[in-house]
């Protein structure tokens, strides 16, 4: 029987994370070992016991096999919050593809040389007629700094030092020197860094709707008989989930457990943490890529302390180190941004149902317009399901109007504003109330259409869009298939057949040629590259300083404006029209959150969709704010085509700088595939969405099959074979049911 030899960490910190040490795996372990197991070895020449872990396990040898250590045992202790993590980085790199360093280094909090924040402070040892005695001295003496520090100490018995040599402008020395005489000493505490700077204001505890009183009810009541289940939440704008998700945290907390409260985007950030902590305090902390290292550090030291009962930020907040979770929230859960776009490409949804059940904790998922995944994993009983169907304000769902672009231009308008929009516009602005205009980018880079009949360019065999490159090719991202750029439309000859290209900083000056004086604030990639940058301009339009808020799909998420009673959905198609299969489902979900922003006070919303495609079901579903009608459409394509989440998708991405290696090796790979799994549909390879990024050429297949362990066991095969073969200057990254075109 060949002997295995395992890769193992001793020292789990960023730093060291690539350091690691091999060690022989005794007989009576063979079966019982796999990456992420928590080991006890012998360390050091001194042969003391310490924790490992498992990282890797084979039978090749790096070193002299006479002067390999074997592994001890595993830990009698039970597992703590390291370990559980270390369990979760196992199961990461089993399910996404990666090696197990870099799933360690997507969970585990970075171990920073960060110094905890000190606080100092002079504080008084004399009496006061010892310090004045002392300040009538120096006063003789003309020691002008030291005179007016004794004096502050003879008004107070504490002073901070910072105040010490900032408002008094006292050196250090001088300082030493008192210190020196016994007239004071200094005193050293040290803190966490909490980047929550909020005024703790009491929030009016509101009472729940029946519907919500069923969903906390229900949810506890398993919760207390040990039942831990994954619950969503289909609740249309403005019906109240956030009060559902912190009425379920609140009691929680009175269990004695902690919460993580999942957003997908930062600039939901202030407007989630602002209610949250309205409610809970300074028991609430953050988690975003906005923090400093040493906050990010501060906030994991923070919760495994047991100084903070919520953390609030996008999926990387799920690796919060707490030592007793109990409830997982993930509010919009239906977005992309939970996927994430480096490897390990992880979807949050998932991994926040393994990371609940290491710690025995629930799941609760929120939307409007949930994923087609997560209803459908509902209907099969997977999840379980309640809907919120009624608006906490009593207010009625906006009034939508449906703009037909095409008819707008045959009558003579070619402003990116139709009518009927340009008209409520003007309306609002009249009265003083807000507007909201949406420019829907999504996929705006690629598709082709005719400014006249709406006819969009598509691939013959795969019924996506194709995507316009240089050189005048429209290109299929599925399946390889090109053509030539047309000089007509080959529906109706129309010569007006280009790609679409707008930007916010173009709809802004339209605005203000239109309405002169009107105010506009604009939410962007380009006005949101600063830290505080989101806070500002959502808190400049809530407190009513501008008149319009433009912006692309950050702007339409969350957000409660009371004053906003119309929304403008400026050229809906983009996404619709996007190269890839989601495009439907992004469609009608976006439409349907941005129409929600309209009317969410007492005063009735309007909201205005412009459209090429103004018979789409995407369009007209969201138009009706109905998401049955268009899941059943949309589930029955997903059915016929095999895409998720009736199947599996594994996306395998080949990347190099000579192109023709790219190209073979994904080539020989999909073969090697095909030839030890013939039953399983492979796609491609084909140039990447983006085929060549910083000299780096891409290229992709799919493979698709009903089982996700089967593409998993495709995954093995890929790096099995890349083992064997050990290709230089060629990197491969996989993506599992990947969201985005790649």
């Amino acid at each position: 029987m060949r002997t295995l030899y395992a890769d193992i960490i001793v020292d789990i910190s960023h730093e060291k994370l690539d350091k690691t040490f091999q060690y022989r795996v005794p007989e009576r372990m063979r079966d019982r070992l796999e990456p992420g197991a928590c080991v006890m070895i012998p360390f050091g020449n001194g042969n003391r016991l310490i924790k490992g872990y498992v990282v890797s396990i084979g039978d090749q040898c790096q070193f002299d096999p006479e002067k390999i250590k074997e592994i001890v045992g595993l830990p009698e202790k039970e597992t703590g919050v390291e370990d559980k993590m270390i369990a979760l980085a196992a199961w990461i790199r089993r399910n996404y593809g990666c090696t197990m360093i870099q799933a360690l280094k997507t969970v585990l909090p970075a171990k920073q040389t960060v110094k905890k924040l000190e606080h100092r402070q002079l504080v008084r040892l004399m009496n006061r007629e010892e310090i004045l005695s002392l300040l009538g001295e120096c006063e003789r003496k003309k020691q002008v700094a030291k005179a007016r520090l004794l004096k502050a100490l003879s008004e107070q018995e504490s002073i901070p030092y910072e105040w010490v040599t900032g408002k008094l402008g006292v050196s250090a020395a001088t300082v030493n020197s008192i210190v020196k005489v016994g007239a004071a000493k200094l005193v050293s505490t040290e803190s966490y860094r909490n980047p929550v700077k909020m005024q703790a204001l009491e929030a009016a505890h509101n009472t729940l709707s029946s519907q919500q009183q069923t969903i906390v009810t229900e949810v506890l009541t398993d919760f207390d008989a040990g039942r831990r289940q994954t619950y969503l939440i289909h609740g249309i704008t403005g019906s109240g989930k956030t009060e559902v998700y912190m009425q379920l945290i609140g009691e929680m907390i009175k269990r004695g457990r902690q919460a993580i409260v999942l957003i997908p985007e930062i600039a939901l950030t202030y407007q989630t943490l602002l209610r949250f902590y309205q409610r809970f305090g300074d028991r609430v902390s953050v988690m975003n890529s906005t923090l400093s290292p040493g906050e990010k550090y501060d906030q994991c030291e923070r919760a495994k302390a047991g100084e903070i009962d919520v953390i609030i930020g996008p999926r990387s907040a799920l690796f919060t180190p707490f030592p007793n979770l109990g409830l997982i929230v993930m509010d919009e859960e239906q977005e992309n941004s939970y996927k994430s776009e480096s490897t390990p490409k992880y979807h949050a949804r998932e991994t926040a149902m393994e990371v609940a059940k290491l710690y025995g904790a629930s799941v609760v998922l929120g939307s409007a317009t949930p994923s087609l995944e997560a209803y459908y994993r509902a209907g099969k009983g997977e999840y379980r399901l309640f809907h919120l169907t009624k608006r906490l304000t009593g207010g009625e769902l906006p009034t939508v109007h449906t703009v037909d672009l095409r008819q707008e231009l045959q009558e003579g308008n070619r402003s990116i504003f139709s009518r009927k929009l340009q008209e409520l516009m003007a309306d609002r602005i009249s009265k003083g109330q807000q507007t909201i205009l949406f420019l829907n980018r999504r996929g705006y880079a690629g598709f082709v259409s005719c400014r006249a009949c709406g006819e969009v360019m598509k691939c013959p065999h795969c019924d996506v869009s194709l995507s316009e490159h240089k050189g005048g090719r429209l290109i299929c991202h599925y399946c390889g298939y090109m053509q030539p750029m047309p000089k007509l439309c080959p529906k109706c000859g129309s010569k007006y057949i280009l790609g679409f290209k707008a930007g916010t900083q173009q709809i802004e000056d339209k605005l203000k040629e239109l309405y002169p004086g009107v105010r506009t604030l604009r939410m962007d990639a380009d006005t949101t590259r600063t830290k505080d940058s989101y806070e500002k301009i959502l808190s400049a339009f809530a407190n009513g300083e501008a008149d319009v808020l433009i912006g692309t799909q950050m702007i339409v998420k969350g957000h409660d404006f009371p004053k906003v009673t119309l929304v403008g959905i400026l050229a809906a198609d983009l996404s619709l029209n996007a190269s890839d299969y989601r495009a439907g489902e992004r469609t009608f979900q976006l439409l349907t959150q941005a129409v929600g922003r309209a009317g969410r006070g007492v005063l009735p919303g309007e909201a205005v969709i412009q459209t090429y495609q103004p018979d789409h079901y995407a369009i007209t579903c969201a138009a009706a704010q109905d998401y049955k009608s268009f899941y059943e459409e949309e589930i029955l394509y997903r059915e016929l085509s095999g895409y998720p989440p009736a199947a599996h998708m594994l996306a395998v991405q080949i990347y190099g700088k000579e192109e023709e290696n790219v190209k073979q090796l994904a080539q020989r790979l999909a073969d090697v595939v095909k030839s030890n799994m013939d039953f399983l549909q492979i796609l491609g390879p084909t140039p990447a969405n983006i085929s060549k990024i910083n000299d780096i050429y891409r290229y992709v297949f799919y493979a698709k099959h009903a089982e996700y362990d089967t593409l998993v066991a495709v995954k093995d095969c890929v790096e099995e074979t890349l083992r064997q073969w050990q290709p230089r200057q060629l990197s491969i990254q996989f993506d599992f049911d990947p969201v985005n075109v790649l």
